[in-house]
């Protein structure tokens, strides 16, 4: 059962208060036996203590019958079971920020110390929960490294994975983290934010959007390549998954990651994810193996998660053999990027650059009140190269007076090969963006932005786009 929390203020962070589970002396006794008897039997075992919730809260109401004699009124042991099960099978103090779909980070910074989180909505806050012993903090994150089958100790003090709903984790313990402990949890919300979120919340505008929409299409001839670039939590992955719903439905898509995050809209996707070393230092599968593997598997589109080596060149050459593809990348600006994937560790090599047809810049932007929104900050073109400089054009970026993404004016060099490929003039791609402009917005009127429904609306276009058309305009 998910905690309820309310939301207070102070003059410096806000504060998200959790109602805190309570436990007398002797039932916390009885949770740490619990734990011991019941959990560390059933991970030794190579079972998973999570998968039989029912079976697990009948095996905590007889320990607890048989502990305390019998001597206990069925109300009392109800109560007391499932709190112990969502202890057991949840996250403990933490278990009801995890449940809570409004919550992006989860920042534990030690022992004694207040939890940190970041709000979808209010930004950085400051919990009333902390954790006040190690043992407690250690147990919850062994427990954690348990469940995905790696390990954290002396050895290996680092942490990096992804919990079973999706959510990403990172811990460390002495002697990286020198003061204790420390815990991060990004989480991903369970009904993902789609391009009308996007353009709702103005990270995307509605042209830009249909922009993108027919150079991502490419109308069958000319599939638009990309990098989304930004610093961290700048929103690169949410606008990498909305941008992807414009991939036609009939492509086979590939995704490659650290850690998977993205949640591609598609029907026919193959989901990869890189494997560090086991301790004998074996076993290890790095990006650039799983890029080189996509290209035995037939794709139409390969998106890689996170650029950053050697995979770069690997991604760019197969870029260069026909096929298209997405990445996100650590970056401040489009030249920058530019940089990035031309030095070291990437080393793509400058001729090659030229498979990308844009990069996206996006921003996280702090208001004056403390709360962030992300932006595409610019749009920026690679259009040549010209003694050997890789030539750019800015073709729309982000007017912060006004708080729009305006057009720069400058003719896209994406849709003149698209107009010359598909045999259509550029006033004639520029009426199918005007349509495809009217398709979005329909849907923002309609408050049609569930990835469901915006996939089916999507689908239809592709399927029958006059039909789709005729029925948008007569419910304008």
């Amino acid at each position: 059962m998910k905690n309820k929390h309310d939301l207070s203020n102070n003059n410096v962070i806000p504060q998200y208060n959790i109602l805190k589970q309570n436990y007398t002396p002797e039932e916390k006794i009885i949770l740490n036996e619990i734990r011991e008897t019941l959990v560390d039997m059933a991970v030794s075992s190579g079972e998973n203590f999570q998968a039989d919730e029912e079976k697990l809260y009948s095996d905590i109401k007889s320990f607890l019958f048989n502990r305390l004699s019998g001597n206990i009124s069925n109300d009392y042991l109800h109560e007391l079971s499932g709190k112990l099960l969502r202890d057991i099978i949840g996250y403990g103090k933490i278990d009801s920020l995890i449940q809570d779909d409004d919550l992006e980070e989860i920042m534990v910074i030690g022992v004694n110390k207040p939890i940190f989180v970041y709000h979808r909505k209010y930004g950085m806050m400051r919990t009333n929960a902390e954790f006040e012993n190690e043992r407690e903090l250690l147990d919850l994150i062994d427990s954690m490294a348990r469940q995905i089958n790696r390990r954290i100790d002396q050895e290996s003090p680092i942490l990096d994975g992804r919990l079973m709903d999706g959510s990403r984790i990172n811990a460390t313990i002495p002697p990286v983290s020198a003061d204790g402990p420390s815990l991060t949890i990004r989480k991903f919300k369970k009904d993902p934010l789609t391009i009308i979120d996007l353009i709702k919340s103005k990270t995307i505008s509605l042209e830009l959007a249909a922009f993108f929409w027919l150079c991502f299409d490419g109308l069958g001839v000319k599939s638009a390549n990309a990098i989304i670039s930004g610093g961290t939590s700048s929103g690169k992955t949410t606008t990498l998954n909305a941008l992807s719903a414009f991939i036609n439905p009939k492509e086979r898509i590939i995704t490659i990651e650290d850690t998977l995050e993205l949640q591609i809209p598609h029907e026919h996707v193959i989901r990869m994810e890189t494997r560090p070393p086991n301790t004998e230092n074996k076993g290890e599968l790095t990006m650039d193996d799983l890029v080189k593997n996509s290209l035995r598997q037939r794709p139409d589109r390969i998106i890689v998660g996170e650029v950053r080596a050697n995979e770069a060149t690997t991604l760019f050459t197969a870029l260069n053999t026909g096929h298209s593809g997405f990445g996100t990348l650590h970056s401040n600006s489009a030249r920058e990027t530019i940089t990035r994937l031309t030095t070291e560790p990437m080393s793509v090599p400058k001729i090659m650059i030229q498979a990308i047809d844009f990069i996206i810049m996006q921003s996280r932007i702090y208001a004056p009140s403390g709360v962030a929104y992300r932006r595409i900050s610019e749009v920026a073109e690679v259009v040549g190269i010209e003694e050997d400089t890789i030539q750019l054009n800015r073709i729309y970026e982000w007017n912060p007076e006004k708080d729009i993404i305006e057009n720069v004016g400058i003719t896209s060099k994406t849709l003149t090969q698209i107009a010359n490929l598909s045999g259509k003039s550029l006033y004639e791609l520029s009426k199918e963006i005007e349509n495809r402009k009217l398709i979005l917005k329909h849907m923002l009127n309609h408050k049609i932005h569930n990835v469901n429904d915006v996939n089916a609306v999507l689908a239809l276009y592709y399927d029958n786009p006059q039909k789709v058309l005729n029925r948008v305009i007569l419910n304008r």
